[in-house]
């Protein structure tokens, strides 16, 4: 290929908006969301006592938790892509997240006494909720991985891990306002361990959809 025709093949080409790839990252993320929030409610409907829930510090909880999730998986995932991403600050941060959240159950539990352990942690949804968190995340993900698909990720698995974080994040955020589980011990592992289940899964389906 002669140096003429490369000139002529990239004399037209424009740099790319430094906000291209977010805007297309979370706004797929978005539309992601828009469909899983649209399956909850087909599928499972809000939680029956959705007009007094906002009341309590439990709904609320719930609330920044998920969202937290997600807002740090958004950065991993569009951390991983880029050439070079990577996941450390995230990863600590959500580490500390659950922690968190733990350490408040533990105080909880030791507050409600031991009689209200199994309520608490194992509540009345403990088996189903992951698999509920992983089948909202789906459209999510599917969104998510169509923009990075056009971006320039170079480990596909770990990026594949980032945006089931992400992916997992929303879909646990829109799960929790049809949960009505109220213990912070439940919250601690069930939920993280539906958005844990999403990213593992989702560095599995990243390996191979995201190489180049």
């Amino acid at each position: 290929m002669s140096d003429d025709l490369l000139d002529r093949l990239v004399a037209d080409l424009k740099p790319t908006p430094p906000a291209a790839l977010p805007a297309r990252l979370f706004g797929w993320a978005g539309l992601g969301v828009v469909l899983s929030a649209l399956l909850m409610l087909a599928w499972l409907g809000p939680r029956p006592d959705m007009m007094e829930a906002p009341g309590t510090m439990m709904f609320w909880t719930k609330f920044a938790y998920t969202a937290i999730f997600a807002v740090v998986g958004g950065v991993a995932a569009l951390n991983l892509a880029r050439p070079g991403g990577s996941l450390r600050r995230q990863v600590i941060g959500l580490a500390i997240l659950v922690l968190l959240v733990g350490a408040g159950g533990l105080v909880q539990l030791v507050l409600m006494g031991p009689d209200q352990m199994s309520r608490l942690v194992m509540g009345s949804t403990a088996l189903r909720c992951p698999f509920y968190i992983v089948a909202l995340s789906v459209p999510i993900y599917a969104g998510i991985v169509f923009a990075m698909r056009r971006a320039a990720p170079t480990n596909p698995t770990l990026a594949g891990f980032a945006a089931g974080l992400f992916a997992g994040g929303a879909g646990v955020w829109v799960y929790a306002f049809h949960c009505t589980e109220s213990g912070m011990p439940f919250i601690a592992i069930w939920y993280t361990a539906g958005v844990l289940a999403t990213a593992l899964l989702g560095a599995v389906i990243g390996r191979f959809v995201l190489r180049w």
